[in-house]
């Protein structure tokens, strides 16, 4: 597996007064997808994809890059793929998390580009993120925190730079849904009442799965999770726990001796009672190390794809069972 790209902080002046920060100028008529009329949207990958979706529903013909069982960051592109990308209407992507993908997108001429890392707040997280010691922050209500560097120097989630796994922090998510919503608006204005309208209802379902995830994590036995892929700062920062990566970027890598040693150290203080690994990756790194520490393994999923092994169809199903297993591991009251 490749290292993984995150995204520099000085690329990232955030920017929810989309419109002009969010696409670059396209022409005032409705662009088409084709022959049936709909508008053709290209996603880089799968979070992107569910969210034009969601939105654009029978207005829109979604086309993914990233393929179902298929790691993100290590998306490669055919020459013929970024010839396809140049036709289509709109472009969504997340700048930095897939090289391959940013190369593409600068040479296909397409005039609305949207790119996810402008629509809402992104953080430094290292392999120990959320709130408690160590430096960690987190922050209360809507308000973004600022940039904030784990705990453990030399274990950070791919070297120091910023989190780009904002999806899995609902309200982040629904920053972003609402500048993909004002995209297809503008990439298609005579259906820009229907995306409007989508949008709304889509960012409600983000709020009342944010309000699961407060209610369901507010009374825990532990506040603390260890993961074999720091993917889950955005969402230990918005529910005030602590992520433990084992070793950062890859979540296949063997940890160091010293690193097993520092998270056993963690799991007794920290009453820890699970490893998480993902299932687009080996569990082999998890195992290692509850079998050292004696604890239990089980799936927290950064949803980068939905496939067969998936404990759920969509992003939604797949957040709820994320939210039950942190449940049963932290000992939820």
């Amino acid at each position: 597996m490749n290292v993984r790209r995150l995204i520099p902080t000085a690329a990232l002046a955030g920017a929810v007064a989309l419109g002009a920060t969010a696409l670059t100028a396209c022409s005032g008529a409705g662009a088409t997808g084709g022959e049936d009329g709909r508008l053709g949207v290209t996603a880089s990958f799968y979070p992107l994809q569910f969210l034009a979706e969601q939105i654009g529903k029978e207005h829109v013909k979604v086309d993914g890059l990233t393929k179902p069982g298929v790691e993100p960051h290590d998306l490669e592109i055919t020459p013929r793929q970024t010839g396809q990308l140049g036709e289509a209407d709109v472009v969504l992507y997340l700048k930095n998390l897939q090289p391959a993908v940013d190369k593409a997108v600068a040479q296909s001429g397409v005039k609305n580009i949207v790119d996810a890392a402008t629509l809402t707040s992104m953080e430094a997280h290292g392999t120990g993120a959320g709130h408690g010691e160590e430096g960690h922050a987190h922050q209360e209500g809507d308000e973004h925190a600022g940039e904030h560097t784990g705990g453990h120097e030399g274990h950070d989630h791919g070297g120091s730079g910023t989190d780009p796994h904002v999806w899995l922090d609902p309200v982040k998510y629904a920053e972003i849904a609402k500048g993909v919503g004002a995209a297809l608006e503008k990439a298609d204005p005579g259906h820009a009442a229907d995306y409007r309208k989508n949008t709304d209802e889509l960012v409600g379902k983000l709020a009342a799965l944010d309000t699961e995830f407060k209610d369901g994590l507010k009374n825990t036995a532990s506040r603390t999770f260890i993961t074999t892929h720091s993917a889950f700062g955005h969402l230990a920062e918005r529910y005030g726990l602590d992520q433990e990566g084992i070793a950062g970027v890859d979540p296949e890598s063997e940890p160091s001796p010293a690193r097993m040693k520092d998270l056993q150290a963690v799991a007794k203080k920290d009453n820890v009672t699970t490893v998480f690994f993902e299932t687009l990756a080996s569990d082999k790194t998890a195992k290692t190390l509850a079998t050292d520490t004696g604890l239990k393994t089980d799936v927290l999923d950064p949803i980068e794809g939905i496939t067969d092994t998936s404990q759920g169809t969509d992003y939604f199903e797949v957040m709820r069972s994320n939210l039950k297993n942190l449940q049963k591991a932290l000992g939820a009251k």
